[in-house]
């Protein structure tokens, strides 16, 4: 093709022409874009950010209840769980509220590792802009008292954040209703009201314990007692699944128990499964004393439901389940295969249970058995620690089993644990951090297929 010099010029300048339109076409959708991203980050930034790490569902309950009061107020409030929130999202926030628990000694619950691990431990985050305070809930019987609290205010203050006021600290030990009070005033403070409801939970109602029996004569072990309760005449109890109640020992008002509850609401009674507490003085424990000695059968026993969110069985339910606890953890899984077996469906189930001796403590062994013959349980492994020439706890007997966890982790399983936090906890951690990767178990938390009920 011939073109002559001024063809030549035209086609130039038309593509010149292009080319800038392409550019300013590409620069104008950019600065539309950035121009978005600040009137969204101005937008959060007039809100109140609610971050909340709970490990029994007790700081959520407390992080929704600080919502309700700001909202009441017309102040604009952003709830969110703490491993949903990255750097970006402090760095665009100017004020903000954290409402966390600890896990064991110092550690964060199961949804805020993924917090801890990608946004603390990467120490990037630059928050000169953000205005917060803390709520932290712990147990003072543990060395690292609020540990995982005390971590996040330093972290904040390195990266520049700048607390509103002292933190407030709740001690399940020590007077909670004092702190929750302290809480409130700061919050009063915010919304600029001095009304706000009262945090106290559900006032406790007259149970009756109407059945107790001993599961373990002969024990090395300290007694393990399988216990009834019914409602007041005039109360419709309901609860789900992995949920806990709280029991005030008459010499002990103001230091409510947590324990697991072993039924569903259909067995027409509330179950527990209490191990009796002894001092080195030979004094028995106040609570587990009184429910599983003191107490007479007929006796009033004042307690509440308490919901538990992070054990229950959520957007878990036609997933196949493992199943792991020891001891008296296997309370908060007999509810779940009660659940389960009163469904009629989604029987894939495989239990890893641990006791010291076949003989004496393979508590609930009839039901066991019973599903096992209904395919209720597709698998049970029951591990007796003292019956075999070396001992053998379910961590071991987990790692036995890898390329079986693995296969039911492909097919979408989900892992539950109950029990003791110390030595069971940490070594089913553990094992499943070799099996699985640290990786996957971390996504495995993420998505609520990873829970755990330790104590």
């Amino acid at each position: 093709m011939n073109w002559d010099n001024n063809t030549r010029l035209a086609v130039a300048l038309l593509f010149v022409i292009g080319y800038l339109l392409m550019c300013g076409g590409i620069w104008w959708t950019r600065h539309r874009a950035r121009k978005q991203r600040a009137l969204l980050a101005a937008g959060d930034r007039q809100s109140w950010l609610i971050a909340y790490a709970s490990q029994t569902g007790f700081a959520e309950q407390l992080a929704q209840r600080t919502v309700e009061i700001l909202k009441t107020a017309g102040i604009k409030t952003r709830l969110a769980v703490l491993s949903d929130i990255d750097a970006s999202d402090l760095e665009q926030t100017e004020r903000a509220l954290f409402v966390v628990s600890t896990y064991g000694e110092g550690a964060p619950p199961d949804n805020g590792v993924a917090f801890a691990s990608k946004v603390v431990s990467s120490g990037q985050a630059t928050l000169n802009q953000l205005h917060f305070g803390m709520l932290m809930l712990g147990d003072s019987s543990y060395s690292q008292f609020c540990g995982f609290g005390r971590d996040l205010t330093t972290w904040l203050k390195a990266r520049g954040a700048q607390p509103l006021f002292d933190n407030v600290t709740v001690n399940s030990n020590g007077d909670t209703k004092k702190s929750l009070q302290a809480w409130q005033h700061e919050l009063s403070h915010i919304a600029g009201t001095n009304d706000a409801p009262d945090w106290e939970g559900p006032t406790y109602q007259q149970w009756i314990l109407t059945a107790r029996r001993e599961l373990n004569p002969g024990s090395a072990g300290n007694p393990a007692f399988h216990i009834e309760l019914q409602p007041p005449h005039d109360v419709v109890a309901d609860w789900q699944a992995g949920d806990l109640i709280q029991v005030l020992a008459p010499s002990d008002l103001h230091k409510p128990r947590d324990y697991s509850i072993a039924s569903i609401p259909s067995d027409g009674s509330l179950h527990l499964l209490v191990r009796q507490e002894k001092h080195s003085d030979g004094t028995l424990g106040i609570a587990s004393g009184w429910l599983t000695h003191t107490a007479s059968v007929g006796a009033i026993v004042d307690m509440r439901l308490r919901t538990h969110a992070n054990f229950r069985i959520g957007e878990n339910r036609d997933r196949p389940l493992i199943l792991i606890g020891n001891g008296t953890g296997l309370a908060g899984l007999r509810s779940h295969l009660k659940a389960r077996a009163a469904s009629g469906k989604a029987t894939r189930n495989w239990l890893i249970f641990g006791e010291r001796q076949a003989e004496y403590d393979f508590f609930h062994k009839e039901d066991i058995l019973r599903w096992q013959d209904s395919n209720v349980l597709e698998q049970a492994d029951i591990v007796f620690s003292r019956d075999g020439e070396r001992r053998e706890y379910v961590q071991d007997r987990l790692l036995s089993k890898a390329s079986e966890v693995r296969r039911w982790i492909e097919d979408g399983a989900a892992i539950y644990i109950c029990g003791s936090l110390q030595g069971m906890a940490s070594g089913l951690n553990d094992a499943l951090t070799e099996i699985l990767g640290e990786e996957t178990l971390a996504r495995l938390t993420m998505e609520g297929r990873y829970r755990r009920d330790v104590y």
